[in-house]
């Protein structure tokens, strides 16, 4: 079921209203049964798969705290994250690995005769596996003690807001909060419906505005001159952006309302000054779930020796590069990751460098200047690699990064001339010219709310009289409704894929 639906719409105040009627000991029940709902409202044979996944984990957390030996403890992770690993293996990265694998067989003149298998990929089923695996991997370290009740672990592996897109949540973030009773607290609904209509907002109002444009130029590249796939590139920038976040916006709200907080996911990314801090704000969760489960242990790892430096850099590729095949099973997923870990150890290697470069140019001396260049120069190589994020294959990844910049020196003498009609027939592919001015004002809209947060403006809506609150809230959801983009299950969330 896709937040941005009209059966959402129906289903969310129905599951608020029975959760806060309910006595406290029934809602586990009440939440069991409408995340699973929630999830067979879109495929119901992949319940059984969800449903599976939580019992193994489930029933190896209690036999890890029960092994009579660590070495046994060890086996039972082993055996149970294989497990998650290759479900997840089969229905997502086979046929990757195996058109992979015939590619090479092929080069070697050798016959490869495994075809490809014809499947779906279950929702959510990145995020919903490396929940588990967290939770694995905490209860084998001690960090968290295993769950007996099966009742509680099924609500936390099966959460409805957080299901299918995170925020990814550690077991001992959430699970305790499923046994707190929560009463009605007017603030607290209210703050998370606030968050939901905003993430609406961004969703159908900015991102689906967005696509359109988006979806036409990358469907072929080859058509379209450099100002045009640069215009589709920052267009998908923000489309991503507003698309994600806003998921992530409306799940937090959603869990928010009935007294459940998760995790935030973003913290205003295009304004970091560097990728490292632009990892710290984007797709927090996952960034902090591959630091402690993928990096650290990386680090730590003995098979590799190397020194600590090789090491700390070698262990940071590879996190990137795991990061890319959990985005997706395409080689412009795998550049993608590469790309960015290239990112960090490029600045960690060239920081001498670049610091003789600011004292060299002035730049020291203007440090609100040195900001903003770093922001946009950030902002700047994110955008390069969202060419291969969204590319529908490497060669058309490559095609557009080699001529991102073809053809602007004529459209700049044309707009100078006073030939408008070239500007709009260059970025305004794929939708129509209000469209577009819809879009552009949402970016800008979320643009200035994010710099507002960034830099510490509070507009403090809750706070203001009733006159002036609630006038805002109807505006919002005026504006959501008559200006959003309603595609249907055309338009789901982009992390739906992942």
């Amino acid at each position: 079921m896709a937040f941005n639906s009209f059966h959402f719409l129906a289903f969310f105040p129905a599951v608020l209203a029975l959760f806060l009627l309910l006595p406290h000991r029934y809602r586990w029940l009440l939440l069991l049964l409408a995340s699973c709902y929630f999830y067979m409202a879109w495929k119901p044979a992949f319940i059984v798969l969800l449903l599976g996944a939580a019992a193994v984990s489930y029933a190896a957390g209690l036999a890890m705290e029960r092994a009579a030996s660590p070495r046994r403890r060890k086996w039972i992770l082993i055996a149970a994250v294989g497990a998650l690993l290759a479900v997840l293996f089969a229905f997502k990265y086979f046929n990757f690995f195996n058109v992979s694998v015939r590619s090479l067989a092929t080069l070697a003149g050798l016959d490869y005769g495994i075809g490809a298998i014809d499947v779906l990929l279950p929702l959510g089923i990145s995020f919903f596996t490396f929940q588990k695996i967290s939770y694995l991997v905490d209860v084998y370290l001690g960090k968290f003690p295993a769950e007996r009740d099966p009742g509680t672990f099924a609500v936390y592996a099966t959460f409805f807001p957080q299901l299918v897109a995170g925020p990814i949540e550690r077991p001992a973030s959430l699970i305790p909060q499923f046994r707190q009773e929560a009463s009605f607290d007017y603030a607290r609904v209210t703050d998370g419906l606030r968050l939901m209509a905003w993430g609406f907002f961004k969703k159908v109002v900015v991102a689906d505005r967005l696509a359109p444009f988006v979806n036409t130029v990358y469907a072929s590249p080859r058509d379209y001159d450099g100002p045009t796939l640069a215009m589709a590139t920052v267009m998908f920038a923000f489309q991503v952006y507003c698309d994600f976040s806003a998921y992530s916006d409306i799940a937090i709200g959603a869990a928010r309302t009935m007294g459940i907080r998760l995790s935030d996911n973003f913290r205003q990314p295009y304004f970091a000054a560097s990728i490292s801090e632009f990892w710290k704000r984007w797709h927090i969760s996952l960034s902090s779930w591959l630091t402690d489960y993928v990096f650290g242990p990386l680090t730590r790892a003995r098979w590799i020796r190397l020194g600590w430096y090789h090491k700390f850099l070698l262990a940071l590729l590879l996190t990137f590069l795991v990061s890319g095949l959990w985005h997706g099973a395409n080689w412009t997923f795998v550049i993608w990751g590469a790309l960015h870990g290239g990112y960090l150890i490029a600045s960690m290697l060239s920081q001498k460098l670049r610091k003789r470069i600011v004292q060299a140019t002035g730049l020291a001396r203007a440090p609100r200047l040195h900001a903003t260049l770093r922001v946009l120069m950030t902002f700047s190589l994110v955008c390069l690699s969202y060419v291969f994020f969204r590319a529908a294959s490497v060669g058309d990844a490559f095609y557009i990064v080699t001529h991102l910049f073809h053809g602007t020196p004529e459209l700049l003498a044309r707009v100078a001339s006073g030939d408008l009609g070239a500007a709009r027939a260059a970025f305004v592919v794929g939708g129509t010219v209000p469209a577009f001015v819809v879009a552009v004002l949402g970016v800008a809209t979320v643009i200035a709310a994010d710099a507002a947060m960034r830099f510490g403006i509070r507009f403090e809506v809750p706070r203001r009289p009733v006159w002036v609150r609630w006038p805002a809230y109807y505006a919002l959801v005026f504006v959501t409704l008559t200006l959003g983009a309603f595609y249907g299950d055309a338009q789901s969330f982009i992390y739906f894929q992942f």
